[in-house]
């Protein structure tokens, strides 16, 4: 399974908002501009992140955008979802028989693959929090020496 650019710049992006909310909003092109990201594309990845109750827009001078939930309640599954739809590598790995319009999901083998490699990614991505991501990310700046919020382009370090 390959994920596009909407789940891991959405990923970067949701990093880069808990990293940088302390008790304000922050703007797009904050976010933009330490990510490399457009400014358009960054948009649309909000709106999804928004729709789903990841992130909530603040209006006005000080606008921008916060977190929904607390780090801590925001896995990493969950932002992909909503930037990417389900997870799974094949379509048939979560349906049942007959559902998936293959003529062979009543005989397939391969289908319980298929399943054994969903619930892996799933799993995975359900037990990495975002608070997790945040700590790595405090961890990595202080090892590299940056608390420099401009120096922390494009995750790895965030």
């Amino acid at each position: 399974m390959k994920l596009s650019t909407k789940g891991r710049y959405g990923l970067r992006a949701v990093l880069d908002l808990a990293v940088h909310t302390e008790d304000e909003a922050v703007a797009l092109s904050q976010i933009a501009e330490r990510q490399g990201i457009s400014i358009n594309y960054l948009e649309q990845l909000i709106a999804k992140l928004k729709k789903a109750g990841i992130v909530n827009a603040i209006r006005g001078a000080q606008g921008g955008y916060v977190l929904a939930l607390p780090a801590e309640d925001i896995s990493v599954g969950a932002i992909l979802r909503a930037l990417e739809g389900d997870l799974n590598p094949v379509d048939c790995a979560e349906t049942g028989s007959g559902d998936t319009g293959c003529s062979k999901s009543d005989s397939c083998v391969t289908k319980y693959v298929w399943k054994r490699i969903s619930d892996s990614i799933n799993t995975a991505v359900d037990g990495i929090m975002l608070s997790e991501l945040v700590a790595e990310s405090k961890k990595v700046q202080a090892e590299v020496g940056t608390t420099d919020n401009n120096r922390t382009k494009h995750t790895c370090g965030l």
